[in-house]
This record gives C-alpha cells, sequence and structure tokens, in this order.
C-alpha cells in the first residue's frame, strides 16, 4: 500500500511509460489524479504550517502558494494530459470506445462495471450499442 501511495504522490507510472491501454487495470483514472492532488496539498499545507509556524515567516504566504502550483496543480494538468490522450486512442482502438456503455472518465464499462482495455472487452462485444451523438455530455 506504501508503494501505491508513493506511485499516486509521484505519478511515477506515466513518467516510466508503464501506464498504457493494455493492462487489464488501468494506473491512471480521474479519480487518481484527484487523490494524488488531494494527498499532495495535504501535505504542503501541514509542512507549510510547521515551517512557517516554527520560524514566524508569515510575511512569505505567496511562497507557498507557489509550491502548491508547482507541486500540485501542475502535475495534476499534466496527469490530465496524458490520460485524456490514452483515452482517445483507446477509443480510437477498441469496439468499445464507440459504445454507449463505455465512459470514458474512469475507462470503465457501465453495464459490467470493469475497466476497458486493449487486451479485454469485458462483453466480448455481445452487448455493444453505438453512442449516438444526443448520448455525449
Amino acid at each position: 500500500m506504501l508503494d501505491r501511495l508513493t506511485d499516486l504522490i509521484l505519478f511515477r507510472y506515466t513518467n516510466q511509460g508503464k501506464d498504457n491501454n493494455s493492462e487489464p487495470k488501468p494506473y491512471i483514472t480521474t479519480g487518481s489524479i484527484i487523490w494524488g492532488a488531494l494527498i499532495r496539498t495535504a501535505l504542503i499545507v501541514v509542512v507549510s504550517w510547521v515551517i512557517v509556524e516554527y520560524f514566524e515567516l508569515r510575511d512569505y504566504w505567496m511562497v507557498v502558494l507557489m509550491v502548491i502550483v508547482g507541486l500540485v496543480i501542475y502535475p495534476a494538468y499534466s496527469q490530465y494530459s496524458h490520460f485524456t490522450g490514452r483515452i482517445e486512442v483507446l477509443q480510437d482502438e477498441t469496439m468499445c470506445g464507440t459504445c454507449k456503455h463505455f465512459d470514458p472518465t474512469s475507462q470503465l464499462c457501465r453495464i459490467y462495471d470493469e475497466h476497458v482495455s486493449t487486451t479485454y472487452i469485458p462483453c466480448e462485444g455481445n452487448s455493444w450499442e453505438p453512442a449516438h451523438y444526443d448520448d455525449k455530455e
């Protein structure tokens, strides 16, 4: 569990290229991006609170905001950009990408509640229904 927590904090799988569409369970989803951002924000707030109180640096609150932008917002944005690019490729490569039951925000088939990959289609094409332009939100 500690390894998984470290991976979420550091976005390790994207940087090593291990997060791809052929894995049966994706490492990076929108939930994992938000979870990692929340953990990093909490760590930065606690550490900065201790440092500010110990060294009495109350006039330098802008540094804490820049650290949050640099260590939380930018990595989460770049991770989300990588995730959306990977989902676009998945939608082009698989039959599930054109199904109305495919949820691109979590790379999930809504009927079977299972993750979709290029090597695994939960319904094997039996429950496929075309996505209409009305279904897109």
